[in-house]
């Protein structure tokens, strides 16, 4: 059986903690590997090739390492030009459903810091109507992200036993319809009430959307669709602003002030796309109509061996208890904690600070958020093309953010002029919701199966939302206006982010390396039409060194 001679490519072996499946028992083109065309190694026997457009024998595949034949003989049966076709058809069907709706997540969970302001001095302030102190108000938030946190992770579990689209939809309806419910407050106890079903009804939206995504791509194509996802996601500060502006000039029209009209029309938006979602969205690629089944198979085939598959059980309890025992989850969720608690505050109080700052009238002050959203857009944009290219380790880019920030709440914390405050506010809320996109395909490489992977994405998201919890208790009224204390504060927990970063990333940094380069090989490969069976393994480590001693 031919084989073909590829270029080298310059992982190192096993005991270096890099891609390797070598073994003296493979070698290059050796017969029964592949149906037509043979398996070919580098000239370092670090990675094996084969001709796209075929299906993978099983025979002698088993030292591969990250190959699970099973599952993986048919991600070689398109070529590379009918994969980018494949996977754009995906992207359109995919795509801007789960973004829009990330963007009215963002729209509903964010618009009480708007209302807040909307009507400020009048006696259809929300303040003012519901008999509510700055502080108490501050409560709203807190109460927002007990629910959430507590049921996020077992919402997660659901996804896969109940279908995205089911699931998904249920989730947008019923926290529309509180969120309508939010115009019929008379006092503070009713907000606190809407407040807390709002966040147990939307729990699980986000993490559902990131756990939708590993049954479809690869961790390494992650950077590309969050970057539309959080694009179109970030348009929410510019449409919230708008939005406040608007209904701030037609309050009283109706019997009703400008928050409840924001309230009720976002509410009502919605629901209407909580049902379009239950007909549109796509669940898994064994379940969509508008694949063959060649390419349901090829979808399924190029994922990694730890990815979810719709045929696995829908719940597994020993999953479960791995991902409590597994270092990493316990790590990536005080990257998220710290650095929530130390930038949410200033991103709720954004309107209220600017306000503070003695900038223009209250209607236009919601104008001055929009900058915000522009800078983030860019950001995400410039970073996710970066990342997406797999030159530079991936946790260089939320480091930088980080660092970005610190310097930004130096600035904040001395106070030097107005000016050069709104400059600072702008940058770290961009910043902020910047680092998310950043995080998440690191997130996720290291997850495993169906169960495990539903639970580790919404305990890290759930957990790590502490920050919507305390974040808003750090910028307490009496540090106003210059909030120099809560700055202060915010400063040393992004500080202990960057260590939690640190810390993570070198725990995971054999993963995050494989990744990596596994992706340029592939790119390079997929050039020359083959592709590679190697896969990313989060525990190849030590199954390949206890399999190499016992074929030495």
């Amino acid at each position: 059986m031919p084989t073909s001679k590829t270029d080298q490519v310059s992982p190192v072996g096993p005991e270096d903690g890099n891609l390797s499946s070598s073994s003296s028992d493979i070698r290059k083109g050796k017969e029964g590997f592949v149906a037509t065309e043979g398996i070919s190694e580098d000239d370092k026997g670090k990675l094996h090739y084969v001709r796209r457009g075929q299906e993978i024998d099983d025979h002698d595949t088993d030292l591969i390492a990250g190959y699970e034949a099973d599952q993986m003989r048919a991600r070689a049966l398109l070529t590379s030009e009918e994969e980018k076709k494949l996977l754009r058809r995906i992207d359109w069907h995919i795509m801007p459903l789960c973004a829009i709706a990330f963007l009215l997540k963002n729209i509903d969970a964010n618009n009480v810091s708007n209302a807040r302001i909307m009507n400020r001095g009048s006696d259809q302030n929300i303040l003012k109507q519901l008999g509510m102190t700055a502080n108490e108000f501050n409560f709203v938030s807190t109460i927002y992200y007990i629910p959430y946190i507590i049921a996020e992770a077992p919402s997660n579990l659901f996804i896969k036993r109940m279908s995205p689209s089911t699931w998904q939809s249920r989730i947008m309806i019923t926290w529309g319809i509180v969120l309508c419910c939010h115009a019929a407050v008379k006092n503070k106890e009713g907000l606190y009430a809407a407040r807390f079903f709002l966040g147990l009804f939307e729990a699980g939206l986000f993490p559902g959307v990131i756990l939708q995504l590993c049954y479809w791509y690869r961790p390494d194509e992650m950077s590309r669709r969050l970057l539309y996802f959080y694009i179109l996601g970030n348009f929410s500060t510019v449409i919230s602003g708008v939005l406040a502006f608007a209904f701030d000039g037609v309050s009283g029209k109706g019997a009703l002030s400008g928050w409840q009209w924001l309230f009720l029309v976002e509410g009502l938006a919605t629901i209407v796309f909580g049902v379009v979602l239950f007909f549109c969205l796509p669940d898994f690629p064994p379940t969509a109509k508008w694949l063959s089944e060649k390419e349901k198979a090829f979808v399924q085939a190029r994922l990694p061996i730890n990815a979810p598959r719709l045929a696995e059980s829908n719940f597994k309890l020993r999953e479960i208890s791995t991902s409590l025992k597994d270092t990493k989850m316990w790590l990536f969720t005080l990257c998220w904690a710290t650095f929530t608690v130390g930038t949410y505050g200033l991103t709720f109080y954004q309107p209220t600070v600017i306000v503070n700052l003695g900038f223009t009238s209250i209607a236009k002050s919601q104008l001055l958020n929009i900058p915000t959203a522009v800078l983030t857009i860019s950001i995400i944009g410039i970073l996710g093309l970066w990342a997406d290219s797999a030159r530079l380790p991936r946790p260089l880019y939320p480091l930088a953010l980080l660092i970005a920030i610190m310097a930004c709440y130096s600035v904040l914390y001395t106070f030097p002029n107005t000016g050069g405050v709104y400059a600072a506010t702008i940058i770290v809320a961009s910043c902020a919701s910047s680092w998310y996109p950043m995080m998440w395909p690191w997130r996720v490489q290291t997850t495993q199966r169906a169960t495990g992977s539903a639970f580790s994405i919404g305990f890290v998201n759930s957990y790590g939302q502490i920050g919507g919890a305390l974040g808003p208790q750090i910028f307490r009224s009496q540090y106003a206006p210059h909030y120099t204390v809560s700055f202060a504060i915010a400063m040393s927990l992004v500080g202990c982010a960057i260590v939690m970063n640190l810390i993570t990333w070198y725990v995971t940094r054999r993963t995050e390396k494989e990744t990596r380069m596994l992706k340029l090989a592939m790119v390079k490969a997929a050039k020359r039409g083959e592709a590679i069976l190697e896969d990313v393994d989060i525990h190849v480590d030590r199954g390949l060194r206890q399999r190499h001693k016992g074929n030495a």
